[in-house]
């Protein structure tokens, strides 16, 4: 059994991958960490439905968790992860970083992005960006991992078959994407209900969102030239879910069906990828509860655009979902193990 710690229970992406390892066939979960040094209860204290689990939720101390663990599930606010990735990842033990602090390669770009001084820098090119289908092989010798933001994941996987074909204009990416209240984490999405249900509204237009570097650093990797997106994020009035709708300009008319196959030869054995049929569109009840990333298109024969829509539960596939799926490919398990 892998012997796995959370660190970051309280929020919404640690409860979530509680919900998920506790029925993980090869897991055994040897601890669970507040998100500061002070904070020791009783599991069922904080989560009365996991009543059946007899765990306590413990004080944050990295020395400890090294010597209980052998995958640590990091559920922590940006900027936090500096202090624990260190003492874990010198001891051996095996970190899948649910914030951004290692997803972008240049310490600068987090620096300016998240206005924070970064203190781990050191760390930043010993790990791997985690999203599943993408980075396979190098996820498998990985000891640290940078799992990937929700924003990203479906712009990502909804991109990368046409970015890496070659056949559309990189210069000309617009993105719309919907999220679920919850991926604003717990504190905001009480906020939200509280003083704005049901509204539904854009946020931090015009490239002002944090997932906007990650996105440009992912693709341009993908293409091997720099890419810059227009993106804009917007906040619906449901838990969860996460919708984007991307916009890229074709290079040459290719018909709906022919980048159809492409996208299925690019995604071939990926079980949580499911590209739909020609006017099938996905909607966010389709991946509720689940692991899964489904994707649709079709080219606008008027304006030779190709549109493309990609549908996650923003915190499975989007958050905790693809960190487990990251923790089996680490451990030689099945990607499905558990999810």
């Amino acid at each position: 059994m892998i012997r796995t710690g959370i660190v970051g229970i309280t929020g919404y992406t640690g409860e979530e991958l509680l919900k998920i390892l506790s029925k993980h066939p090869n897991v055994k979960i040897t601890g669970l960490y507040g998100r500061g040094s002070s904070e020791e209860r009783h599991l069922k204290d904080v989560y009365p439905h996991f009543k059946c689990l007899d765990l306590r939720v413990e004080a944050l101390n990295a020395k400890q968790i090294a010597d209980k663990c052998d995958v640590v599930f990091l559920a922590l606010p940006h900027a936090v992860a500096f202090e624990v990735v260190p003492h874990l990842v010198d001891a051996g033990v095996k970190v899948i970083d649910l914030s951004a602090d290692f997803r972008l390669a240049r310490s600068e770009v987090y620096e300016k992005w998240y206005n924070v001084k970064h203190t781990a820098k050191e760390y930043v090119c010993k790990s791997v960006y985690g999203l599943s289908e993408l980075n396979t092989e190098k996820i498998k010798r990985a000891l640290l991992i940078a799992n990937p933001g929700c924003y990203p994941t479906t712009v990502i996987l909804g991109c990368a078959p046409a970015v890496k074909s070659g056949f559309i204009d990189l210069r000309r990416i617009i993105i719309d994407s919907k999220s679920g209240i919850s991926g604003a984490g717990r504190k905001s999405a009480q906020a939200y209900f509280e003083d704005e249900h049901p509204n539904f509204r854009a946020y931090k237009i015009a490239g002002g969102h944090r997932h906007v570097p990650e996105i440009e650093q992912e693709l341009s990797i993908l293409s091997g030239e720099d890419v810059t997106i227009s993106f804009t994020p917007h906040i619906m009035p449901v838990e969860r879910g996460m919708l984007s709708t991307i916009y890229v300009n074709m290079k040459e008319q290719i018909a709906t069906s022919a980048i159809i196959e492409k996208y299925r030869e690019f995604y071939s054995g990926r079980h949580f990828i499911k590209i739909l049929d020609e006017d099938v569109m996905p909607g966010i009840k389709d991946v509720l509860n689940t692991n899964y990333c489904e994707i649709s298109m079709k080219v606008d024969e008027r304006t030779n655009r190709l549109i493309i829509v990609s549908v996650i539960d923003n915190l499975v596939k989007g958050a905790s979902g693809q960190a487990v799926q990251n923790m089996n490919i680490m451990f030689g398990l099945p990607e499905t193990a558990g999810l």
